[in-house]
């Protein structure tokens, strides 16, 4: 997937739990997915684009019930297959925890670094 790192976030683009795999992602880039989102929303209406590429970062995120899966990378990476792994991610989540939403992170945020180790082997 060469995926650099993945983010959980609320609707307001606050990280819940994230996974760096690769340090080249800072923290902070939560704020500037947040910026886009405004954008992307604003110029398309109500078409929403699930990938974005910005100063070379590209974003592919998710949006499930009141959170945003998202996965960052700076690499020529594959955008459906990163796509893909999200939904699946939400698949695997959903069936461990009986439906995904921000209580059921904040409650198995453990579980779920173990999940996404499994899931996902450094980024790819």
């Amino acid at each position: 997937m060469a995926a650099s790192a993945i983010f959980i976030t609320d609707y307001r683009g606050k990280p819940l739990i994230h996974r760096n795999y690769r340090g080249n992602i800072p923290t902070s880039i939560t704020d500037e997915f947040q910026r886009l989102l405004v954008e992307n929303e604003r110029d398309n209406d109500f078409e929403l684009n699930p990938i974005i590429i910005d100063k070379g970062v590209t974003f592919a995120f998710v949006k499930h019930n009141d959170l945003y899966l998202l996965a960052v990378t700076k690499l020529n990476a594959n955008a459906m297959l990163m796509l893909n792994f999200l939904h699946e991610m939400i698949n695997v989540l959903t069936t461990y925890f009986d439906g995904l939403e921000q209580e059921s992170i904040r409650d198995n945020f453990v579980l779920i670094y173990e999940l996404l180790d499994e899931m996902n082997d450094f980024g790819y």
